[in-house]
C-alpha cells in the first residue's frame, strides 16, 4: 500500500513526507495503478531510489551520515522508510517494553514466538521488524521464572513450542504495567514537549 502522507503537512520541513510524494510519483510512473504493497525488504528500485533521495537531502549517504549511520539505523541504509528506530530502541534487548508488550500478547491468548513477533511488528505498524535474537532469549527467561509455560506442539520433533501465561504471569504482568506505563506516559510527555520545542522560533538575543 502506497503511504501518501498527510496533507495537513506539519509545521516545519519533513524529509518524510517528501520522499513519500516522491515514491508516490516514482511508484505510478512504473507501475500505474498497481498497489504497492507491503515491501519487507522493500523493492530493489525503491530502495535505491531512496538511497538516492536521503544523499540529495543531506549530501552523505545514510550509512555515511554522521547522525544516522549508526547501528540503530541500519535498516535506513538499505531503503526501509518504514523502520522506526525509535520505537524498535523500546523493544531492543533490555530496552524496558518488551518484556511487559509479550506478556499483555500472552495474557490475550496462548501463542507461538513467531505468532508474537508478527504481532509486535503489526502492532507497530511495522515500524519494527521482530528480532529472534532478543524473542527467544526472553522466552527462555519468561519461562524460566514460571510466568509462562511452553509446550511443544510435537514432543518428538521438537520445533514449534506454544506459549501460555500463568497465573504467577498474570500477576507479574500487572507489576511490571504498574511499573512501566507510568513513566511510558512520562516519556511520551516528555518526547512531545522536546518536539514542541524544535518547533518554537529562534528568540532574538
Amino acid at each position: 500500500m502506497i503511504i501518501r502522507g498527510d496533507k495537513r503537512r506539519k509545521k516545519g520541513r519533513n524529509f518524510w513526507w517528501d520522499w513519500r510524494e516522491e515514491r508516490r510519483k516514482r511508484w505510478e510512473k512504473c507501475h500505474g495503478d498497481e498497489d504497492e504493497g507491503e515491501h519487507h525488504p522493500p523493492p530493489p528500485e525503491m530502495a535505491e531510489a531512496w538511497r538516492g533521495f536521503f544523499h540529495n537531502f543531506t549530501g552523505d549517504w545514510p550509512e555515511e551520515h554522521w547522525a544516522f549511520g549508526g547501528r540503530r539505523f541500519k535498516p535506513w541504509h538499505q531503503g526501509r522508510d518504514n523502520f522506526n528506530p525509535f520505537v524498535a530502541n523500546l523493544f531492543s534487548q533490555g530496552g524496558g517494553l518488551l518484556p511487559l508488550i509479550v506478556l499483555h500478547l500472552l495474557s490475550e491468548q496462548p501463542r507461538y514466538a513467531n505468532e508474537i513477533m508478527s504481532q509486535l511488528t503489526e502492532r507497530t505498524g511495522g515500524q519494527w521488524v521482530a528480532n529472534p535474537g532478543a524473542i527467544y532469549p526472553l522466552m527462555n527467561e519468561l519461562e524460566k521464572r514460571g510466568f509462562v509455560i511452553g509446550e511443544w506442539e510435537d514432543p518428538r520433533k521438537r520445533t514449534i513450542r506454544m506459549y501460555k501465561l500463568t497465573d504467577l504471569g498474570r500477576q507479574e504482568l500487572e507489576r511490571v504495567k504498574a511499573i512501566v506505563r507510568p513513566k511510558l506516559n512520562e516519556a511520551i510527555e516528555v518526547l512531545q514537549n522536546l518536539v514542541l520545542g524544535l518547533d518554537e522560533p529562534k528568540r532574538e538575543a
